[in-house]
């Protein structure tokens, strides 16, 4: 005789207070929402890419003119991976008040701070006109734009899942993560417009003209309806009273776990959006105009890419898509250099077009999903923030790793740290649960085979 232990249904097949409040088809919001949360993160992602591109482009003349060229870009690298060290901060504050005041007050709060931090980076005094102060003053803004982005991801994909229908989360999810590629584009259109100016002038225009996004991106988040799982959750006195503190006790390994996800994700992103652009400036491999109208064109695809791949997920579950996309960064770090070097115009847009439409689109275009079902609505934004963030902080010392290991044994070594970051998400995904809500009915995650016992 043998006896099975009931297995509990996945997060989003359970009889949910969300599912009664939602429902199959979600709520009356849900398009709404999600192109807010969309707006949103694309003002938020514009912010923190454009000053990856002006860290690759500029800022090593313009705030460490007295290093060397390698001692200025390794400076101006550490100044971009301080504010991804802040993040962490951010996603535990965004996190804790996302699951105990709401999702919708830490949007419209990530956002004003990201902005206003971002905005008076274009108005910073240079190194010639200030001395040791102006470094300074950009390591402050950074830290301040670091914690606002790291408030602002939790809450814009969980308020879309939240609010999307049952068999559609990954497409909806994947709407906000879109805003990653989109405002990849502005920023770098930005950039070779403001180009055609004087170089004092052409790092600036791009930082003061997000407070034009800014104000796009308040108006949509304001008019925008809380997440209906969080009023079904203050309604039934449900909320959690100390989200970060229970889900590093009750979940502290699926934190982990999603830390390992999106390394692949963010690692492989940031040597191709910062270090690449870096590495075909001091190569002198082709022009700058060049390199832009690489991630320009790649950015513009990937807008749909993560969408296509979010809509994958809902179709083969979340796994198998994530596996696809970790086997391709692995396999590609020799590759995209290879092509790069070239020198052919065409090779190298195209190496961007495959690093990013590819390689990063089909884990960002699942992750919001993915992330979100492996925690409980308790403790959701506190859980995918923290793993997301964490993750993000090492992912932004990406390009000055990168720096160093070129200095050391030439691209190779930065083509082995792109496929490390492939094989540290394949490794992960395999060791993560699959939370589609049919393909998870059907097989048991590996913790829950344990609950199974025979007598």
């Amino acid at each position: 005789m043998s006896t099975a232990v009931p297995q509990p249904q996945p997060p989003s097949q359970s009889a949910s207070p969300s599912q009664r409040a939602a429902g199959q088809d979600g709520s009356p919001d849900k398009l709404r929402v999600a192109l807010g949360s969309a707006v949103g993160t694309t003002v938020e992602n514009y912010d923190f890419l454009a000053y990856g591109t002006a860290a690759a482009l500029y800022f090593g003349d313009v705030f460490f003119p007295d290093s060397s060229s390698f001692v200025a870009t390794l400076a101006s690298f550490a100044t971009l991976a301080v504010g991804f060290a802040m993040r962490p901060l951010g996603g535990i504050i965004g996190g804790h008040l996302g699951d105990r005041i709401g999702r919708k007050p830490v949007l419209v709060a990530a956002l004003i701070v990201m902005g206003l931090a971002t905005t008076a980076i274009g108005f910073l005094p240079t190194y010639a006109q200030v001395g040791a102060l102006a470094p300074v003053l950009l390591v402050l803004l950074r830290l301040i734009q670091g914690i606002g982005f790291g408030a602002e991801w939790g809450g814009a994909i969980l308020m879309t899942y939240e609010h999307a229908p049952l068999r559609r989360k990954g497409l909806y999810s994947a709407i906000p993560q879109a805003g990653v590629p989109l405002g990849l584009l502005l920023a770098n259109v930005a950039f070779l417009i403001a180009a055609q100016f004087d170089s004092h002038l052409a790092w600036r225009i791009p930082f003061i003209l997000s407070a034009l996004l800014i104000g796009v991106g308040m108006i949509i988040r304001l008019k925008i309806s809380e997440s209906p799982e969080f009023e079904e959750l203050q309604r039934s006195g449900e909320v959690a009273k100390s989200p970060v503190l229970e889900v590093l006790r009750k979940d502290g390994r699926t934190v982990l776990r999603v830390i390992g996800l999106r390394l692949a994700e963010t690692g492989g992103f940031y040597v191709i959006v910062t270090y690449l652009l870096s590495y075909l400036k001091t190569e002198d491999i082709v022009s700058r105009s060049v390199a832009l109208t690489g991630l320009i064109v790649a950015a513009l695809l990937g807008t749909g890419t993560t969408l296509l791949f979010g809509r994958l997920s809902d179709h083969f579950g979340r796994r198998p898509v994530y596996l696809v996309g970790s086997t391709l960064t692995l396999l590609f770090g020799f590759p995209l250099f290879l092509l790069v070097n070239t020198g052919s115009s065409v090779a190298v847009v195209a190496a961007f077009i495959l690093g990013l439409s590819l390689c990063h689109d089909s884990l960002a275009g699942t992750q919001g999903a993915w992330f979100s079902e492996l925690f409980d609505a308790r403790v959701r934004t506190s859980g995918a923030s923290l793993g997301y963030q964490f993750s993000a902080a090492i992912s932004g010392f990406i390009p000055f790793i990168a720096a160093a290991l070129a200095e050391a044994w030439g691209w190779g070594g930065v083509a082995l740290l792109f496929s490390a970051c492939g094989l540290i998400g394949l490794v992960t995904a395999l060791l993560t649960r699959e939370t589609h809500p049919v393909r998870a009915a059907r097989r048991p995650a590996p913790e829950q085979h344990a609950a199974v016992v025979s007598g």
